[in-house]
């Protein structure tokens, strides 16, 4: 069990952090502004999009003075558990696609958006870029320094709720931020049913990787299919029925996830662990703060600009 005793990554050290996320975003558009730099590479802006998450966060880490190998807990998992993990990520499908749906009833969805940009580049380039190198800076971000600070509360479902909140508001938009603060809540307690970071990291990189794959697999044989969703706009009309259909298949496959949760729970023998933690966090509940200044100016900051973004 990774125990919270001894920590000194706190609350307040990972709402610094995520706060250095935010304003290190804004610096770098104010430094693009000014340098009247007016488009960027795919690739330049898929690392400085993770170096703008990995840097702040490290630092946070580096003040607290904690020992990196404490707050990410890189254990092994069982062959069968991999799988496991593997059949979560796909039971957890059905649930992004309504959020996504949902959420492209009031704004443009992002990834369709830039998926022009992103075939420009080999395929195994940006398999790579998307489907390894951010999901690893992005889990041990938002599920290593973030959410382990959190955890240090005394309240796990704070922890989870508020580093998954966290991880929506920083894609800076509208679109991706439901899915994502859903992915971040399944990926934290992934984490907690494993014991091992390397668990969301897998979730995360399978979950990457089949939209690069999906991307590619439309623009080699079915082009006019990728032409179609870069002109057309959905209204209500065309996606409700999506939404009613997604509704249905995601209440039964994040059913399922949960039950896949509980397997990898005993298969991983952290059931005690886990009572514990519950036991820990309902005790802890009134006493478990984990908001601050920082964090408050680093969301109203994010909401900001994400309804500028909406706007224009």
């Amino acid at each position: 069990a990774h125990g919270r005793k001894g920590l000194r990554m706190n609350y307040r050290k990972a709402n610094w952090g995520f706060l250095g996320m935010v304003l290190t975003h804004f610096a770098v558009i104010i430094a693009l502004l000014i340098g009247r730099v007016t488009s960027m590479g795919m690739m330049t802006n898929l690392f400085l999009s993770e170096m703008m998450l990995v840097i702040p966060a490290f630092a946070a880490l580096l003040f607290s003075r904690e020992k990196p190998n404490r707050v990410l807990c890189f254990h092994g998992l069982k062959f069968s558990s991999v799988l496991m993990v593997v059949v979560f990520t796909f039971l957890m499908g059905p649930l992004t696609t309504l959020l996504n749906a949902i959420s492209m009833l009031f704004v443009d969805n992002a990834v369709t958006d830039m998926s022009g940009q992103v075939l420009k580049y080999p395929f195994p380039v940006m398999l790579f870029m998307m489907a390894v190198f951010g999901p690893v800076c992005e889990e041990l971000v938002f599920r290593g320094i973030l959410y382990r600070g959190y955890l240090k509360s005394g309240n796990a479902l704070k922890a989870v709720l508020l580093s998954s909140l966290l991880f929506g508001l920083i894609h800076m938009n509208f679109n991706q931020a439901p899915y994502a603060f859903a992915l971040g809540v399944s990926m934290a307690l992934l984490m907690e049913a494993t014991g091992s970071l390397l668990a969301p990291v897998l979730m995360h990189m399978v979950f990457n990787a089949q939209s690069v794959v999906l991307m590619y697999v439309y623009d080699r044989f079915f082009p006019w299919l990728l032409e179609e969703q870069a002109q057309q706009i959905m209204g209500p009309e065309e996606l409700l029925p999506t939404i009613c259909v997604y509704l249905v298949l995601a209440l039964i496959c994040t059913a399922l996830a949960g039950c896949v949760l509980v397997w990898l729970c005993r298969n991983e023998r952290r059931q005690e662990y886990i009572r514990w933690l519950w036991q820990e966090g309902k005790d802890g509940g009134k006493k478990g703060r984990v908001v601050g200044a920082p964090l408050i100016v680093g969301i109203v900051l994010c909401l900001a600009y994400m309804i500028l973004l909406a706007l224009l």
